[in-house]
């Protein structure tokens, strides 16, 4: 599996490097904001860390450009501990972010619980029915990985990052029952992260933001205080259809 790293810190780098690696990861490294655009385009990377403050183009402008053609995971592993830089970075279409300092530890349980994202289709699986999933004027089509907002007429294709996609597809496939935090935690990120549940909040908050009218009152993405999340599909707005 291929990986890029972005710093303009070349020890961190050189250290990322031989960790990774160890790890059997093929590593990339770029100092840069546009030389990380520029090995993503050329060598498409299965994973990309990149740090925010890099000269040229900072972490957020990369984000934006390579989630113009990418769905590959992103990593931001940054000195900004700020939620206004975290929710910057995930509204750009990061999938996850590791304050630094970090241990290498954290950094590869991140690295493992990501990479398990990455599509491993097998053609002789038989696969559950895909949905597509309306709420209101937005259509969610699990098997086009498509998310359209036809609000006044119009057709506005709305951006979700893969995090973001498994979110919506478990929550889907369990529409109306209770998804516990703890099952998301687990089937997202893995059991390293299942007491990460300021983290899941985080992301919860994305996801409404992208898929409610009014993000502040949800009319289908709806908290269970306590115990988790739940897609609630009523009315004749939030039909589930099986494809």
């Amino acid at each position: 599996m291929k990986l890029l790293l972005a710093d303009d810190d070349p020890q961190l780098l050189r250290a990322l490097r031989i960790t990774l690696t160890s790890q059997g990861y093929e590593i990339l490294t770029a100092v840069d904001g546009a030389a990380a655009i520029s090995a993503a385009i050329a060598q498409h990377p299965d994973l990309l860390i990149l740090d925010l403050g890099m000269p040229r183009l900072d972490g957020v402008e990369v984000i934006h450009a390579v989630r113009g053609w990418s769905e590959a995971p992103i990593l931001v592993v940054s000195g900004r501990a700020g939620t206004a830089d975290k929710v910057e970075a995930l509204d750009a279409g990061a999938d996850d972010y590791l304050t630094k300092p970090f241990s290498v530890e954290e950094l590869l349980a991140r690295v493992r619980a990501l990479t398990r994202r990455v599509p491993q289709r097998d053609p002789a699986r038989q696969e559950a029915p895909d949905l597509v999933v309306q709420l209101g004027e937005i259509t969610v089509d699990l098997a086009a990985r498509s998310v359209v907002d036809t609000a006044g007429g119009g057709r506005r294709q709305i951006r979700l990052t893969p995090t973001e996609w498994q979110m919506i597809d478990l929550l889907a496939r369990n529409a109306g029952r209770l998804v516990t935090r703890q099952t998301l935690l687990t089937h997202i990120w893995g059991t390293e992260h299942v007491t990460d549940t300021g983290y899941l909040r985080l992301y919860m908050s994305q996801l409404r933001k992208k898929l409610e009218r009014d993000a502040s009152a949800p009319r289908f993405l709806l908290t269970e205080p306590g115990m988790g999340y739940r897609l609630q599909l009523a009315g004749g707005d939030g039909v589930a259809s099986r494809a």
